[in-house]
């Protein structure tokens, strides 16, 4: 790049940055994620029903009308004490915001032993199991969620991604306030891979650091072959251990993985500003080395990680295929926009500004992730 282009590379680069920031650093009163997903798990039969729902900690204590320093609370030890001393109001929401119920009648929920703590990410879930007492004679099941709604202003477009295994039916479904009631035995397949198919394009198009990662990927291709041979080894690479994950095989802590994908965003980006024209030998087995993190990280949002999870292997490639569809939506959009650039004179600064913004903002990323005290 000619040296008087550099300054123009910079100043674009800081604006994007500033962009960038102001999506990563929302104004305190909306310092809350946007959006959240509560996970729960149902099992039993008959009269009785177990049920673990794990919940964002924060949200949770916040939904519940508790003080500051119940939601606010960050060491897991006061975080357990604050779940132990508001167990009532803890119970009482969540008892009134998911249901279990037969025929129509509802179940009586209690809770048992005490609520626990965990990380995921940078976040604390709290876990809460609960058992349902139902009418004898029984009857069809039916299992409603409306967690965290749009009403409580704290977040919006709640999804409570459902497992169960109830009288003898086995699966998965994601609940929402447009269809927050699952009655077991009802919704067919289809609908099952509707679901989760747009919970896979949902995880994509709005997770920025994928979005980045095949920004890197594009950037560095230079014919519509890279594209594809990029593209194909980080689809194998993350959908091999996306299954994997999902089904229990593997088990790699988000600890671990979400810093591991910032990083290999950083590494990709700044190939690309270092590079020449020409990829090199390494891109190709550096790209799927860095899918298989992808692909941990896109297991993790589902939550879904224990033995036996092959039951729910139509949900699983349902969400897979809509990762893929976005994907390669992403691709078809992007690519053809990138050959346009190329032709510019602005061409060589503006790639640089981008790939130059992207190693900043990942960085960042990483430095967040690493699982250091605050």
């Amino acid at each position: 790049m000619p040296r008087w282009r550099w300054p123009y590379a910079v100043v674009l680069a800081v604006i994007l940055c500033g962009a960038l920031a102001d999506l990563l650093h929302p104004a305190p009163a909306a310092a809350h994620d946007a959006t959240t997903k509560a996970h729960a798990e149902v099992t039993g039969t008959a009269a009785d029903v177990r049920v673990v729902l794990d919940l964002e900690y924060d949200l949770l204590m916040k939904s519940a009308w508790l003080y500051a320093e119940a939601y606010e609370a960050k060491e897991r030890a006061e975080q357990l004490r604050q779940l132990a001393a508001n167990r009532d109001a803890v119970f009482g929401y969540v008892t009134r915001r998911f249901a279990v119920a037969r025929d129509d009648r509802p179940c009586v929920p209690s809770q048992v032993g005490a609520a626990d703590v965990h990380p995921r990410g940078k976040a604390a879930f709290a876990t809460l199991t609960l058992a349902y007492t139902c009418p004898a004679d029984g009857g069809e099941a039916a299992i409603s969620s409306a967690l965290f709604p749009d009403a409580e202003s704290f977040v919006h477009s709640t999804q409570t991604l459902l497992r169960y295994d109830l009288d003898g039916s086995k699966g998965s479904a994601v609940l929402t306030a447009q269809s927050p009631t699952l009655r077991v035995g009802e919704r067919a397949a289809t609908g099952q891979i509707g679901e989760f198919f747009l919970l896979g394009v949902e995880h994509l198009a709005l997770g920025l650091d994928h979005v980045f990662f095949l920004l890197t990927l594009i950037i560095g291709a230079r014919r519509p072959r890279d594209v594809v041979l990029t593209a194909s080894a980080f689809t194998v690479a993350h959908s091999i251990t996306f299954l994997l994950a999902a089904m229990g095989v593997v088990n790699v802590p988000s600890q671990i993985v979400e810093p591991v994908i910032a990083g290999s965003i950083v590494v990709v980006a700044l190939a690309n500003l270092l590079g020449r024209d020409r990829p090199g030998a390494w891109r190709l087995p550096v790209v799927f080395a860095f899918g298989l993190m992808h692909g941990l990280g896109f297991a993790g949002a589902l939550d879904i990680h224990e033995s036996g999870s092959w039951e729910l292997l139509l949900s699983l490639l349902s969400f897979n295929v809509g990762i893929e569809v976005t994907q390669l939506a992403i691709i078809a959009v992007l690519f053809p926009l990138l050959v346009l650039l190329r032709r510019t004179a602005a061409a060589r600064w503006a790639v640089a500004a981008v790939s130059l913004s992207i190693v900043v903002v990942s960085a960042y990323w990483f430095l967040d992730r690493l699982p250091l005290p605050l």
